[in-house]
């Protein structure tokens, strides 16, 4: 496995075997949830945008749960840190709902894990960064430089102002003095209320994602858990390349082929 960061040995000890076979058996309660299919659907929709077979990375895979939503994938690698996580991921949710014409799951951090640079179309995050891990420059330079060129980074955040997060004061008197402010300080105090990327509004997402890409589409999602934010952004090139099959091995047309 590649270096652990803090990041990743927190997520590692809280992701047990007992805790990932607990995850799995809710993804199949989540059929019905509005949010999970919102989650789908974009997923969904973001693969269509390719018009062709794209190779894909799911960053923070755990137990693979939106490996069904994809379409048009030849190779689909899905990357976390857990290996117990990663074991319930070999038999995910809607399994035979899966298109990818292979599957390889990695054990790594995505803070550290390095793939071969131009590797996939589309790499996306779900319920990972800030949330779990931090968002920042770090992080979008290595996707960037995973992706071929045309390719897509889309990820999930949850924003600062979400309910789940505490209010105390000094977080409710930045809020509020943020709009007052301009250049250097407020920048310094916005650092300061998404904590250096453990959260992520759009303003941060934005500071984070350009340069390198370029931000196709941003929105906010409210659900049960969570204020979200969606981001689409793109490395710039018409990526006229097809799916080259490498990262995640060969794979029949007649089914999914999983590798550990």
């Amino acid at each position: 496995m590649s270096h652990a960061t803090d990041w990743g040995r927190r997520a590692e000890a809280l992701y047990t075997t007992a805790y990932a076979r607990k995850y799995r058996v809710h993804d199949d309660e989540l059929r019905g949830v509005e949010t999970y299919r919102t989650f789908c659907d974009w997923l969904t929709n973001v693969c269509q945008r390719f018009g062709r077979t794209i190779d894909v990375l799911d960053l923070g895979c755990g137990t693979g749960r939106y490996f069904a939503a994809l379409t048009n994938v030849g190779a689909l690698v899905g990357l976390d840190v857990s290996a117990a996580m990663l074991d319930e991921a070999a038999h995910p949710v809607d399994a035979t709902r899966i298109t990818a014409r292979s599957i390889r799951l990695v054990r790594g951090d995505l803070l550290t894990h390095v793939f071969p640079n131009e590797s996939f179309d589309l790499v996306y995050s779900i319920g990972v960064l800030a949330e779990h891990t931090p968002l920042d420059r770090r992080v979008v330079a290595n996707v960037s430089g995973w992706l071929r060129s045309g390719g897509r980074f889309a990820f999930t955040t949850v924003d600062p102002d979400s309910w789940s997060v505490r209010r105390t004061v000094r977080r409710t008197v930045g809020r509020a003095a943020l709009p007052l402010m301009s250049g250097g300080l407020r920048r310094r105090l916005h650092r300061r209320l998404v904590g250096d990327g453990a959260y992520a509004d759009e303003a941060w997402i934005r500071e984070c994602v350009r340069p390198p890409l370029t931000i196709e589409s941003l929105g906010r999602l409210d659900s049960e858990a969570h204020l979200h934010c969606l981001c689409v952004a793109q490395k710039n090139g018409q990526g006229s390349q097809g799916s080259q099959g490498g990262q995640g091995g060969q794979g029949g047309q007649g089914g999914t082929a999983f590798t550990l």
